[in-house]
C-alpha cells in the first residue's frame, strides 16, 4: 500500500483528496489545524481505520512540522502540499505581519515539507510531490498581492525542484485551481460569486473533487514532472 501525506486534509480540496486517495488504497496521513471532526468521522466509516491517520499541526511553525514527521513512517510515496490561508486586502493595507503570516503557511511550509520527504524519496528512487498553487499564482489577483505572490512562488519551487529531483525518479508538479466551491469563498458576497461565474467559460464553480481527481492522476502518471495543471473551467484562457 502506498502512503501519502495531505496537508489541510480536513476540509475543502484537502478533504476531497483524502477521500479519493483512501478509495484508491492509499494509507493517508491527513493534517488538520482547527477543523478535525470530519477526519475522525471519516475514519469511523473505513473498513480499516488505520488507513487514515489524522495529525494536528500548525504549519507556520517549523518545530511542529518536525514533530509531525516524528509520527509519520517514511519514506512516503506522495506528498501533497495543500494547506493554505487567504486574505483580501488592498496592497497599501498589507502589513509586514500579514505578509509574513501568508508566507509562512503558503510557501515556507511547502519548502519545509518538501525538504522532509526529499531524503527518503531520493533514497528509494521514487516519489511524487504535488503542490497546490492557484489561478492567482498564474495571473495575479487584485487585493490579494501577498496571496498571489506566494502562490506564484509555489510554481517556481515546483519547476526548480522538479529539475533537481528528476534524475532520482522523483516527480514534482503543481495544480493551479480556479474558483472552487469551498469555504475559501466565504468572504465573497453572492453577487461577487455570480460575477465570477459569468467570467468562467464553463459557467460554474469548480468542485473540490475535480482537483482531487487531478491530484490522483499526477500521483499515478509517472512521466509528468515540472508541470502546472490549470483546473479552472477555462477562466482567463
Amino acid at each position: 500500500m502506498k502512503s501519502i501525506l495531505i496537508t489541510g486534509g480536513s476540509r475543502g480540496i484537502g478533504y476531497a483528496m483524502t477521500n479519493l486517495f483512501l478509495a484508491n488504497d492509499y494509507q493517508v496521513y491527513a493534517t488538520y489545524n482547527r477543523t478535525k471532526d470530519s477526519l475522525f468521522e471519516l475514519q469511523k466509516t473505513l473498513p480499516d481505520p488505520t488507513n487514515l491517520i489524522p495529525l494536528p499541526v500548525e504549519l507556520s511553525n517549523k518545530s511542529e512540522i518536525d514533530l509531525l514527521f516524528s509520527k509519520i513512517e517514511q519514506p512516503l510515496d506522495v506528498l501533497i502540499n495543500n494547506a493554505s490561508i487567504a486574505e483580501n486586502k488592498l496592497f497599501d493595507q498589507i502589513t509586514e505581519a500579514d505578509w509574513d503570516k501568508i508566507q509562512a503557511t503558503n510557501l515556507k511550509a511547502y519548502f519545509l515539507l518538501a525538504q522532509k520527504v526529499y531524503p527518503g524519496m531520493v533514497k528509494q528512487k521514487s516519489g511524487c510531490i504535488i503542490n497546490i498553487s492557484s489561478i492567482w499564482g498564474v495571473t495575479g489577483a487584485a487585493c490579494e498581492v501577498h496571496y498571489s505572490t506566494m502562490k506564484a512562488g509555489i510554481i517556481g519551487l515546483t519547476k526548480a525542484l522538479a529539475k533537481e529531483l528528476a534524475p532520482c525518479n522523483v516527480r514534482v508538479n503543481a495544480i493551479a485551481p480556479g474558483v472552487i466551491d469551498t469555504d475559501m469563498l466565504n468572504d465573497y458576497s453572492s453577487a461577487e460569486i455570480k460575477k465570477l461565474i459569468r467570467e468562467i467559460p464553463l459557467l460554474r464553480l469548480g468542485k473540490p473533487e475535480e482537483i482531487a481527481q487531478t491530484a490522483l492522476f499526477l500521483a499515478e502518471q509517472e512521466y509528468i514532472t515540472g508541470e502546472v495543471i490549470n483546473v479552472n473551467g477555462g477562466l482567463w484562457i
